[in-house]
């Protein structure tokens, strides 16, 4: 077993803590609870969650693991980007590894690079036809492995009891 499978392994095991707080009333509490259970497998240094709002093609923060660099209530235009058109309408998940990804994909790449995060896997979460929003894991590390997005989608997909409807 590799070090990545053992940490998955022990997510599985140890994963009560997320599965009661998915039935909490408090959305926030949701998206805190996935965020610290993933941690140890996917080991992101920020976990962001935004709701869709499609008519305006924007997303509009919701939670964050830094809410000093990323306040939850914060919003991004997403009109005419191909990340917007990739995740958001199209609702594949987005995977950027190295600073030139993360350059090519988002305006506020100083901010993120300045944080020292290398690697982005965005997660949209889809409820029969609707995009709900995105799950926006963010690591130091420069290389995502195939495990860490089906663990990121996973992870992902534990919040929609969090998103508004």
């Amino acid at each position: 077993m590799t070090e990545l499978d053992v940490r998955i392994a022990r997510a599985v095991r140890d994963s009560a803590a997320v599965t009661d707080a998915l039935t909490s009333a408090d959305p926030a509490a949701v998206f805190a609870a996935m965020d610290e259970w993933s941690q140890p497998v996917l080991q992101q240094a920020l976990c962001t969650v935004n709701r869709f709002d499609s008519l305006n093609m924007a997303v509009v923060r919701l939670y964050s693991s830094d809410p000093v660099s990323y306040p939850p209530g914060g919003s991004k235009q997403k009109r005419g980007m191909p990340w917007g058109e990739h995740v958001l309408l199209q609702r594949r998940i987005y995977v950027g590894e190295g600073p030139d990804a993360i350059r090519a994909s988002f305006d506020d790449h100083s901010a993120i690079l300045g944080l020292g995060l290398q690697s982005v896997i965005n997660v949209p979460v889809v409820v029969g036809d609707v995009c709900l929003g995105t799950v926006n894991f963010l690591m130091r590390e420069a290389r995502v492995h195939d495990a860490h997005i089906s663990f990121a989608r996973l992870a992902a997909y534990l919040t929609v009891s969090g998103f508004p409807r």
